[in-house]
């Protein structure tokens, strides 16, 4: 029987919906934003949303973790506030020790931390209309409060465990006991599972990542990724005060100043006035840099019409100094400048280091000025936002054809699609926008259009608001028989993964 619920049955205006982001945080200044992993996209788009809906007059409760920290000191109030956004509420609620935690290490606390959630909403005795939990654990949450309040949730993936693992696995077979001692990933898949199979619905930002992430053997028996009903796919938006053309922040002449000099230090004099190739990604492999690199090694029209520029996050001359990255970046660093030696590239190519979504929005706004295109060659992306923004701007795209970006380019009419594992097609559609100022101007305009037309915050929150009213009229619903992890439940151990379906090897025979 399900709990009844607090405050009597949700009205459906004004709508409360509860956004919970266990990992990461969020305060008004957006600190850390871009400049540490657990403070991604996923963050962007759940402020969007609840603040987009908040000046559509409903109430919009943002809900992570509270951190007391010397060195986190934005986290210790229980909460805070958007200025100018009076109907968003940032909650902060207590799980394990106060200090920070990334997300791999919030596992053991997470019953915790629903238990914390729950009690706060029974002091104020309503429950909210609908939870949505973003990212594993948040759905995991979002499934425990279901059961304590009755209401539903959706859940939003925004990236999955098995397919990183599969990644993992991929670069070295033999390391499943070390990867997951690191990510947690036996507690994670087991949250994703749990969260697809319970949620009134599961929202994808794209139709490739419903029919591709969630079609991995790991979910086959937590969700059907034929059944309509179990999916919605709502794309996230842009922030169009901030990605347009005509936009102006504080950081504009800095981030200027900043591409200035990083062309003095590695662009040779007479190539200063080329417009530039940007790549904007993680230093991953899948990111295929790589392959853009090697479609200039191997084209000399394409070096003669455009330099290349490598925007990192939080290393200022990576190619030159690639022990200052991360472990983990490394190797694609030395690959990287193997190439550019072998093909002596020197002088034609920069990286260095930009972040912040006003920092993104001044660079884009200076290669469309300067005639340049931004390049996404990653060997498969789920949604693309960085493609998304750079339309926004009016900088034509080539980007992978391999996910979602044929979506999100509207199959090739707002930007262009690659191969990326072929650097002469990744060259080939290049020339076609830095060659032809027509064709160049045509894309800029054809993108700048779709994503304000298909990528805004009110149709993403729109979405929001119609599948609560259906979950509440119980035209979407989940499994609730389906199991919960025993850790949860029971405060055991976390799971710990076998040597089974979810490696690579075995995904590919199913």
């Amino acid at each position: 029987m399900r709990p009844e619920r607090l405050g009597g049955e949700a009205e459906a205006h004004p709508m409360r919906i509860a956004f919970l982001n266990p990992q990461g945080n969020f305060d008004p200044r957006n600190s850390y934003l871009a400049s540490h992993p657990d403070f991604g996209g996923q963050l962007v788009y759940v402020r969007e949303v609840a603040r987009t809906l908040g000046k559509m007059g409903h109430r919009a409760d943002i809900v992570t973790r509270r951190i007391v920290d010397a060195n986190w000191p934005e986290f210790a109030s229980e909460t805070d506030a958007y200025p100018g956004h009076e109907n968003v509420r940032i909650l902060r609620v207590p799980c394990g020790p106060d200090r920070f935690l990334p997300k791999e290490e919030l596992w053991p606390y997470m019953g915790e931390w629903a238990e914390g959630v729950a009690r706060l909403y029974r002091a104020e005795r309503s429950w909210p209309t609908l939870w949505t939990g973003h990212y594993a654990d948040g759905g995991l949450a979002a499934a425990l409060l279901e059961e304590a309040s009755g209401t539903p949730f959706t859940f939003t993936g925004h990236s999955l465990g098995a397919w990183k693992l599969d990644f993992l696995l991929q670069r070295d077979p033999d390391a499943l006991a070390e990867v997951d001692a690191r990510y947690n990933f036996g507690a994670r898949i087991q949250a994703e599972r749990a969260a697809m199979a319970r949620s009134a619905v599961i929202v994808t930002n794209s139709a490739a990542e419903r029919r591709e992430q969630y079609h991995h053997p790991a979910y086959r028996d937590a969700t059907d990724v034929e059944d309509d009903r179990r999916f919605a796919v709502i794309p996230p938006g842009v922030n169009f005060d901030i990605f347009a053309p005509g936009a102006r922040s504080p950081r504009e002449e800095e981030t200027r100043a900043r591409i200035r000099g990083a062309h003095e230090r590695d662009i040779d004099p007479g190539r200063r006035s080329l417009p530039a190739v940007i790549a904007w990604s993680r230093l991953d492999p899948k990111k295929n840099h790589g392959a853009l690199v090697e479609a200039f090694a191997r084209h000399p029209e394409l070096r003669d019409r455009a330099n290349l520029i490598i925007i990192t996050r939080g290393l200022d001359d990576p190619l030159r100094d690639p022990d200052s990255a991360p472990e983990e970046e490394r190797p694609v660093l030395r690959a990287l400048i193997s190439e550019v030696e072998r093909s002596n590239l020197w002088g034609c190519i920069s990286a260095f280091s930009l972040s912040g979504q006003t920092t993104l929005a001044a660079l884009y706004r200076w290669g469309t000025a300067t005639g340049g295109v931004f390049c996404l060659p990653a060997e498969y992306e789920p949604f693309g936002m960085t493609v998304v923004e750079a339309m926004a701007v009016g900088l034509p795209v080539v980007a992978t054809r391999n996910g979602g970006p044929r979506e999100t380019t509207d199959g090739g009419r707002a930007g262009l699609l690659a191969d990326p594992r072929d650097p002469d097609d990744i060259a080939e559609q290049l020339l076609r926008l830095l060659s032809d100022g027509e064709t160049w101007q045509a894309y800029a305009d054809r993108g700048r259009q779709h994503a304000r037309a298909r990528h805004n915050w009110r149709r993403t929150a729109e979405s929001y608001l119609r599948l609560s009213a259906e979950a509440a009229r119980g035209e979407r619903k989940g499994d609730p028989s389906f199991p919960l992890p025993e850790f949860v439940r029971h405060r055991a151990g976390l799971p710990r993964l076998r040597s089974w379906e979810l490696s690579t090897g075995q995904r590919q025979k199913g």
